[in-house]
């Protein structure tokens, strides 16, 4: 199953993002959505799942939770703002995902792509989607998802 991650929008809809997400059949935004209806256009594309993020504080975008578990292609999907990546040998960070059950954790805020293992776990930030800020490159990702296997791929604008 093909997914589309995208984060840190706020507010602009980058006109290069839909072709990237061409065949996909989910959409998951890992939040600091803004204004400017992301949401809806990123649905007419594919369903889509969200969270809300530290910027997202008013009109609907507040109205997403901050987390969601979401199983999609036989893999469990641990989706959140922000996230603090356990180091490598950080057994005791990695407790919350592992009680989720999750086989990867995908998230936003700091705008740089990040795609790792950590002890079989998956951790997947896309980058931002949204105006280059900070000196970023803005970026989408795509997850390749079956039972037991993640795979993923960041796509720079």
């Amino acid at each position: 199953m093909l997914i589309g991650v995208v984060s840190d929008t706020h507010g602009f809809y980058d006109p290069r993002v839909p072709p990237l997400l061409v065949g996909v059949e989910h959409i998951l935004h890992a939040g600091d959505i803004g204004t400017g209806q992301i949401i809806e256009h990123l649905g007419e594309i594919a369903p889509v799942t969200a969270v809300r993020g530290n910027n997202d504080r008013q009109g609907p975008e507040s109205e997403f939770p901050e987390v969601e578990m979401i199983n999609l292609g036989g893999c469990r999907i641990y989706l959140t703002h922000i996230v603090k990546v356990p180091k490598e040998g950080d057994r005791g960070g990695l407790d919350l995902y592992r009680e989720q059950k999750a086989d990867a954790v995908v998230f936003g805020h700091s705008h740089y792509a990040f795609h790792e293992l950590r002890d079989g776990l998956t951790f997947f930030n896309p980058g931002a989607a949204g105006k280059r800020r900070f000196k970023v490159v803005p970026s989408i990702g795509l997850l390749e998802l079956e039972p037991g296997r993640v795979e993923g791929r960041i796509l720079v604008l």
